[in-house]
């Protein structure tokens, strides 16, 4: 198969990666944090061994602010309904995916505002509407760094500092990014940085994580044990215990340390270069093919690694499965978990033909995709 599926899980991994998971797995036994004997100390090293990896990807000093969680769905319900009460407000952007979207749904309904600024094609997020959004109980701001539809980008340096400004945090989902963008969040006035491991990190599915700066306290999601202040009914208030209830994927965190720590070494500039590279050989290819449109802006290089089509009025996933039939190309089709950015890109009913590619992908691969997609095309303007 040729895989393109990359903006959803990235594969194939590092071997290094592989080789931590099984490390583990083969040669470790315990629980972080659960006794004092050599297995539970081993892997409590592994694990902070990642914090620390995630520290120096993100610019960040203290590993006891890396928060793990399952991926970043679950780091974005922890921070979302961690933080927001009943009568505080938040801002949000009109591209976010489910992952925000919904929480926020939820959170709606329990007596938080919310305000979606708005967008168009081209101009996604309006500074301007942005800034006269606040109100004396916005507590929160919160967007994605790239959208997963079209690979957009929002300016999220202006988005923190003006969210500081009115004196509301900023909370960043930066699941299409990590990893392919650099990024520090004590520079780029993120209050609240939310991750997935199993995509530009490299590393499995079933890990993620929160880095939450000093000062800011959320309430759990989850209540139980963490290994500290047993003795005692009340969860530990200290961070990470505070938000990391039960047994750690001590497996799934090594090996996601594996690849942060396979990305320090390669440098995630020349990992995005490679990545933008490829996205621009398939953007200049598909413009040439008849019938095909092209969504979000033709500067690949100011986008995360994400090409959006569609072929003429096929619905999405069926030229997805014809892509796969003919060719082998396994790429993702319909409306990515993200109906809001569909609504804006004007495809919520076709959905779109999404292509991510790694660094991975060949440029033979590309091609085979290439003549692919024309082959479809031609079948279907025939």
């Amino acid at each position: 198969m040729i895989y393109l599926d990359n903006a959803a899980t990235t594969w194939p991994k590092p071997p290094q990666v592989m080789d931590a998971i099984q490390e583990v797995l083969t040669h470790m036994g315990g629980n972080a944090g659960r006794g004092g004997h050599g297995a539970a100390i081993q892997m409590a090293r592994r694990i902070h061994q990642t914090r620390q990896a995630l520290c120096d990807l993100f610019g960040t000093q203290d590993p006891t602010q890396v928060i793990f969680t399952q991926n970043a769905t679950h780091a974005l319900n922890q921070a979302l309904f961690g933080l927001l009460q009943p009568g505080d407000h938040v801002i949000t952007s009109s591209i976010e995916h489910n992952a925000v979207a919904r929480p926020l749904w939820a959170l709606k309904q329990r007596g938080v505002e919310v305000s979606e600024v708005p967008g168009i094609p081209g101009r996604e997020f309006d500074l301007e509407a942005y800034d006269k959004a606040f109100q004396t109980n916005t507590k929160l701001v919160v967007t994605l760094h790239a959208s997963n539809v079209t690979g957009t980008m929002l300016p999220i340096q202006e988005i923190g500092q003006i969210a500081h400004e009115h004196k509301a945090y900023y909370l960043l989902d930066a699941a299409q990014t990590a990893g392919v963008f650099p990024i520090d969040v004590g520079r780029q006035s993120v209050d609240i940085l939310a991750f997935p491991g199993h995509k530009g990190l490299l590393g499995p599915q079933g890990t993620g994580g929160l880095i939450v700066q000093p000062g800011i306290r959320l309430e759990p999601l989850i209540y139980g044990g963490t290994g500290s202040l047993s003795e005692e009914d009340r969860q530990p208030e200290f961070l990470p215990d505070a938000l990391e209830s039960g047994t750690l994927n001590g497996a799934g965190i090594a090996g996601l340390g594996a690849g942060v720590r396979y990305i320090l070494h390669e440098g995630v500039d020349s990992i995005r270069v490679r990545e933008q590279a490829l996205c621009r050989r398939l953007w200049n290819g598909l413009k040439e093919i008849q019938g095909v449109k092209l969504y979000g802006s033709d500067i690949v290089e100011q986008r995360s690694p994400i090409v959006a089509f569609n072929i003429g009025d096929m619905d999405s996933v069926e030229a997805s499965f014809r892509l796969e039939e003919k060719a082998g190309v396994i790429a993702r089709a319909g409306l990515h978990c993200a109906a809001h950015a569909h609504r804006l890109f004007g495809t919520l009913e076709q959905g779109v033909v999404r292509f991510s590619p790694s660094h991975y992908t060949s440029e033979q691969e590309i091609e085979t995709i290439l003549q692919a997609v024309k082959s479809v095309s031609e079948y279907t303007w025939s």
